[in-house]
């Protein structure tokens, strides 16, 4: 192999390229701690620190119990999870059985790290309203950006006070439905009632509010974003979502999805596709996975049959 000059070495954060062919296949090898060139086989750098950890893991478990560091920090926990957590199994740190006479110490420990870890009312109440919104994404099998947006959503309403003279269930309910919008994952005002036990009027005041002061810039939901769900809820194939999504943009361009409801069109679009797909579904099964009513889908289906002139739909 071919050595670079001591005077040519550059850090390795700046080699982005070769200085001999100036390629940018570049590689690092970690058993001889070398820089190499793939093309030329130039050896651009030597004896360069390895930064990653220096024991191995194998499988999850392994690199779990070797890790030294603890958990990211997170929004959704109201100390933001940088506090010290007091495992409840009675084990050392070597998964040894602690002695019954020391069992009785480490349980004051426990109920003294539950009382500092909430210092003040403040903390109860987003402790009390994260878990809370924590539940209601675990509900509706929302991601981890979902439950982060939504948990600094109710942390910004909180530092304003705006959740003075509010349920913190219905704050908690109406900070989740804005993070899915924020998030391009859609759920209904309905969807959020049923799963939060709090009205749907309720729900939709609190975000309106909260969307108003938080100066929100909340762009309306559109029909495309319920169709990967409900396909799937439906078991529909990815031919099916294909034609909604061509049935959907010749709607919007002749104007008939204007001033209707995102899934009453999204539930028209998808009956007409798994029928012209040969995957029908029924209008009653279609409305249910919708969270709409038979009527709304069979009166959006005609319309949009009618205008853009589909052939072989019959209602």
């Amino acid at each position: 192999m071919i050595y670079l000059a001591k005077k040519e070495k550059q850090s390795i954060e700046e080699i982005v390229r070769c200085p001999g062919c100036g390629s940018t296949h570049l590689s690092k090898d970690y058993s001889r701690a070398e820089l190499v060139c793939e093309d030329c086989g130039l050896v651009i750098d030597e004896d360069f620190i390895d930064h990653g950890p220096e024991w191995r893991a194998f499988d999850g478990d392994q690199r779990e119990k070797r890790s030294r560091t603890g958990t990211p920090m997170t929004y959704t926990i109201h100390d933001k999870g940088l506090s010290t957590e007091i495992d409840w199994s009675n084990k050392d740190s070597y998964g040894k059985t602690i002695p019954t006479r020391n069992r009785a110490q480490l349980y004051r420990l426990r109920k003294w790290q539950r009382r500092i870890r909430i210092a003040d009312g403040t903390e109860r109440n987003l402790a009390l309203a994260l878990s809370n919104l924590d539940r209601l994404a675990s509900s509706l099998g929302l991601p981890r950006v979902v439950r982060e947006t939504a948990a600094m959503i109710y942390r910004k309403s909180a530092m304003k006070n705006l959740i003075r003279g509010r349920s913190i269930e219905g704050v908690a309910a109406a900070a989740l439905y804005a993070a899915c919008r924020q998030c391009h994952i859609p759920r209904t005002l309905d969807e959020m009632s049923e799963i939060s036990r709090i009205k749907r009027k309720e729900i939709g005041k609190n975000y309106r509010f909260i969307a108003k002061e938080l100066k929100l810039k909340l762009l309306p939901t559109l029909p495309e974003d319920y169709i990967s769900r409900f396909c799937s809820e439906l078991k529909l194939s990815n031919e099916v979502q294909v034609k909604t999504m061509e049935i959907l943009k010749l709607a919007a361009e002749k104007a008939l999805i204007t001033g209707r409801g995102p899934t009453g069109n999204a539930a028209a679009s998808l009956y007409i596709a798994s029928v012209l797909c040969g995957e029908r579904r029924t209008q009653r099964e279609v409305a249910d996975v919708a969270g709409v009513t038979e009527v709304t889908v069979r009166n959006r289906y005609k319309e949009i049959v009618e205008k853009l002139d589909i052939p072989f739909v019959i209602y």
